[in-house]
């Protein structure tokens, strides 16, 4: 199976299936030199993992992470870091009835008619939970980032089902499980109790950022810094679509609004969402994801079963009524990679040029997206 490669100078190959022993992934590029631990990676595992909060699935994994190799004496090395991530609470059994079966909404038809065998425990390898070793590493990308440029990787949802969430503060996203940008989270709370007893789910809107962003990644043409961001968003689980700066807003502003007017002292707006003509700006990178429902749900529904025979798929287990109050930290992660392999591609073909590029303050802090 080809396709779990992300990444060419910073690669990250992604192994193991939901119900496996273990998952995990393979680094290869990280630069040597930089002191690296389990608990400089653990921290995002932890803010992504299951069983936190009532409106997640309450299937209960650590997540603890183990590096194999990369690293001695505390630092990198320059060669592959092997991480690893054993999974400790499986419920198989869960799933011997859908076995024969093809749940709506999830990849059992197509990886059927594809490779004439799936793993249907969980999802297999088209599982959300192959995503935890995207977040390690995109943990080992942040860390990189922010000691050489200072970068900052952080995201929130701005809505849940039909509830859109107003922003008030950063500093309220880590104290709730939903990361929403606001203090009082009772609202939400009510609404996932009635969706999780009425069997049924929700998506979500989640918006990630990148703050101090040096000008010049990403290439013109083919590898467009907002071409890479899409294709990497597009890349997590049940995300069907994705904005940069002000996205489809663009469609109802005029000319004389969507383009960011430069001053001396910087940018005046970012609709472009930190990217032009595919290459960053040296403002904040803007991103936001839409995610589906969870299709992972009791009600029951129409389906067919290997043989081709109609049935109606009851979905049990363990299940996230809204796959997207835990996508927060993924699409962190997925963004610090793109970022990381892009200030890798261009230091290896520009950092020579002089002066080199500086990064460009928006002139109002009122004119960055809140």
């Amino acid at each position: 199976m080809s396709g779990n490669t992300f990444g060419t100078l910073f690669a990250v190959t992604n192994f193991g299936e939901s119900h496996g022993p273990a998952i995990g992934c393979v680094i290869d590029g990280c630069p040597p030199g930089m002191a690296l631990s389990e608990a400089d990676i653990q921290g995002d595992l932890d803010r992504r993992r299951p069983g936190t909060s009532r409106h997640v699935t309450q299937r209960n994994e650590p997540d603890a992470v183990q590096i194999l190799s990369g690293v001695y004496e505390g630092k990198t090395t320059g060669t592959p870091i092997a991480l690893l991530i054993q999974n400790t609470d499986q419920r198989s059994k869960d799933y011997g009835q859908i076995a024969q079966q093809f749940r709506p909404g999830h990849a059992d038809f197509t990886y059927w008619k594809k490779y004439g065998i799936r793993d249907p425990r969980g999802g297999g390898r088209s599982s959300a939970r192959l995503t935890a070793p995207m977040v390690a590493a995109g943990a080992v990308a942040k860390k990189w980032l922010a000691e050489k440029y200072g970068m900052v990787f952080r995201g929130c949802m701005t809505q849940i089902g039909e509830i859109a969430i107003p922003f008030e503060s950063w500093d309220h996203v880590p104290n709730n499980p939903f990361f929403a940008p606001i203090a009082d989270v009772s609202a939400l709370e009510d609404y996932m109790d009635r969706l999780r007893k009425a069997g049924d789910s929700c998506g979500a809107r989640i918006r990630v950022t990148a703050t101090n962003v040096p000008v010049g990644l990403g290439e013109p043409l083919f590898d467009k810094l907002d071409a890479e961001i899409a294709y990497a968003m597009m890349g997590i689980n049940a995300v069907k679509a994705v904005e940069i700066g002000a996205g489809f807003d663009s469609i109802t502003q005029r000319g004389t609004t969507h383009g960011d007017s430069i001053t001396p002292t910087g940018f005046l707006s970012n609709n472009a969402g930190g990217i032009l003509g595919g290459i960053s700006s040296g403002q904040d990178l803007e991103v936001t994801i839409a995610i589906k429902p969870t299709s992972s749900i009791i009600s029951p529904r129409q389906s067919i079963d290997v043989n081709n025979n109609p049935v109606e798929v009851i979905t049990k287990g363990r299940h996230d009524p809204c796959v997207g109050i835990r996508a927060t930290p993924i699409a962190e992660a997925m963004l610090a990679l793109v970022v990381m392999e892009h200030v890798l591609r261009n230091r290896a073909q520009c950092g020579d040029v002089n002066p080199p590029a500086e990064k460009t303050e928006a002139a109002s802090p009122q004119a960055s997206f809140l």
